[in-house]
């Protein structure tokens, strides 16, 4: 099998369980850019129980819940493509009227005219990261 995020983490680890882990991704314009992965190979939600698929969202709501507490966004974005990668996993996006592509998805067109806004997003986002990072391990493995 060819997969990789069956042959690495998928991204910076930031929290892990038997069954799930936690990374940033590697988007520039998007520091706090987060994704829910499922550690086993599957492809769809629906190859879950019900009770897997309610721990699973359970994991991404947290993730959600704990940008809006910290990076105060905009908006939210949740999406589950596994277009170019068949691998259960949740993009969790923190999104501002600023940043680089808003309205579009962030894999959209990106607007023209935007580079202070977005640089100065990117700098108040990755002053804001440790404490995203701690509040996202502390909410979803409390007491470490």
């Amino acid at each position: 099998m060819d997969c990789p995020l069956c042959a690495d983490d998928g991204g910076t680890l930031v929290a892990r369980t038997r069954e799930w882990r936690v990374v940033l991704a590697a988007e520039p314009d998007y520091p706090a850019f987060t994704r829910v992965i499922w550690n086993a190979h599957v492809a769809e939600m629906s190859d879950l129980d019900a009770a897997t698929c309610a721990a699973l969202m359970r994991v991404v709501l947290a993730v959600e819940q704990v940008q809006r507490a910290v990076l105060w966004p905009d908006k939210i974005n949740l999406a589950s493509f596994g277009n170019l990668v068949p691998h259960l996993h949740w993009h969790v996006i923190p999104r501002w009227h600023d940043d680089r592509h808003f309205p579009e998805p962030v894999w959209g067109r990106a607007t023209v005219g935007r580079d202070a806004a977005v640089e100065a997003r990117r700098a108040s986002v990755a002053a804001r990261l440790p404490t995203y990072l701690e509040a996202l391990v502390q909410t979803l493995h409390p007491g470490v």
